[in-house]
């Protein structure tokens, strides 16, 4: 499960490179149109071209931020498949269609004869876009290589992966179509519960927004505390004036210590600890997201960055940011944002009435910063865990692996005896490099004669895994060996 999980981590970095540009175009955009934030509409004329030019980056960063869930449909479904191949991001992408328009407010309308759940209008979300690259790598992976009768062999091999990909999604559709209400309902009632605890009730709150990320459901939180679901309406009262001093503000204040300055801290110490030879590579990711984060709040492009790859990792933060909104709000500090936690907000919003003690946000971001980079930097040491730069040193070597014998059958024939047989295997797949396979008896595997074929070397994961390096013509020799199976 755990390499899964890291495997899914790792196909998360295409989409989550995008990120930060456009996080960095509608931070400018909003300090060169802070009226966007409020959603008041100026023309060229009205809000001159200082504002026509901000409207236009906002809009621009968020066209792909506000999408995020197609990225992960797509990038999931390239980095979960075998061989990286274009035809599981068009799996992911049909999968991803299909949930998004069947399980749309009108078309569930137009099913039921009634009015849809507010469920259904939060579907566009990082959970639906995994979910579909998932299924879309996985019936790649499957039916790649499906071989129908001569009448429909047009639709073999991997024109059959999208048809086997819709039929799968319409299963998962109904499927949501009873459970997805059920969990956004769930997350409001408790939200609603939460809100009568204080400063407590601002931790917990917190801590399940940052644990709720992964699977895009803070939102169903997140319109509890920010807008009227429960009549508290944080964001809109504290930016119309119309709540009330010391009490508004209160769901968006702790957000802006961590954002600032602990989750770039934390960049900081997974740079720090990753590998040497990695440090080079890591270091555009990190250094952009760390200051897209500061600067707009949006941290996505960090979180997403070790939270398949290191999931209890991603627990420590979401209970640093819960006990870091605690604290501010206790003190008490109030501050708003329309958009994140960043710095922009943070100075745009200390101006407003309703702002109460706004300077102690610098202060409690330095802390938090420490405290962040200490335990970051500890927890990935001590526990070793996968973050960004710390990944298995595989790919690029294993990619100039020389295979010393073309003759894929008879690679592939050694390689099985070296196995114990075909009956000592149970499943077989392959990476870019590496042979995959779950054994049954690890004692019959016989490293010598797995080598004695050629390949460049052999891996134990655990006791009923076994790796064979075999460098980038690996799938002449799986597919040898698959017909052997």
């Amino acid at each position: 499960m755990m390499k899964y999980l890291q495997k899914l981590g790792k196909s998360l970095m295409l989409p989550v490179a995008c990120l930060p540009v456009c996080g960095i175009l509608m931070g400018i955009g909003y300090i060169l149109a802070p009226a966007a934030m409020a959603g008041e509409v100026a023309g060229f004329t009205a809000g001159g071209f200082a504002y026509t030019l901000g409207l236009f980056m906002i809009k621009a960063g968020g066209a792909l931020i506000d999408n995020m869930a197609w990225l992960f449909a797509i990038g999931v479904a390239i980095g979960m498949s075998d061989d990286n191949d274009g035809t599981a991001a068009l799996a992911g992408l049909v999968a991803m269609l299909l949930f998004q328009n069947l399980l749309s407010s009108g078309v569930v309308s137009a099913l039921t004869g009634k009015e849809a759940a507010a469920a259904f209008g939060k579907i566009n979300n990082q959970f639906i876009g995994i979910l579909a690259g998932i299924i879309g790598a996985v019936c790649y992976n499957k039916f790649k290589n499906t071989k129908l009768p001569d009448a429909l062999s047009f639709f073999s091999g991997k024109r059959a992966v999208a048809i086997v990909t819709a039929l799968v999604s319409l299963v998962f559709t109904g499927i949501l179509f009873f459970v997805w209400p059920a969990v956004y309902g769930a997350l409001v009632a408790v939200g609603e519960g939460i809100s009568k605890l204080g400063p407590v009730g601002v931790g917990i709150y917190t801590f399940l927004n940052r644990l709720l990320i992964p699977v895009g459901l803070h939102h169903a939180l997140n319109s509890v505390f920010w807008f009227d679901v429960a009549g508290i309406n944080d964001l809109g009262n504290f930016w119309g004036n119309t709540g009330t001093f010391g009490q508004t503000g209160m769901y968006m204040t702790g957000f802006f210590p961590f954002m600032m300055l602990g989750l770039p801290a934390a960049c900081l110490a997974m740079y720090h600890t990753a590998k040497d030879n990695k440090k080079k590579m890591v270091f555009g990711l990190l250094a952009s997201a760390a200051f897209c984060s500061f600067f707009t709040g949006v941290t996505e492009p960090i979180e997403f960055s070790f939270m398949f790859l290191a999931p209890g990792l991603y627990v420590v933060h979401a209970l640093l940011a819960g006990i870091t909104a605690a604290i501010t709000v206790a003190l008490p500090v109030r501050l708003g944002f329309s958009f994140s936690g960043g710095a922009i907000d943070a100075v745009l919003s200390s101006f407003l009435p309703l702002a109460e003690k706004p300077w102690l946000i610098i202060p409690i971001a330095i802390v938090v910063g420490i405290i962040y980079y200490v335990v970051f930097r500890f927890v990935i040491t001590k526990f070793n865990l996968k973050t960004p730069g710390r990944e298995d040193d595989d790919l690029e070597a294993e990619k100039n692996v020389t295979l010393s014998n073309n003759d894929f059958t008879t690679v592939a024939k050694i390689v099985l005896e070296g196995l114990g047989g075909k009956e000592n295997v149970k499943s077989l797949d392959n990476c870019i490099t590496r042979l995959r396979l779950e054994i049954k008896d690890y004692t019959k595997v016989d490293d010598k004669k797995i080598k004695s074929a050629g390949v460049a070397g052999v891996i134990r994961p655990s006791k009923t895994s076994v790796q064979v390096i075999v460098g980038t013509k690996v799938q002449f020799v799986a597919d040898e060996m698959k017909k052997m199976l």
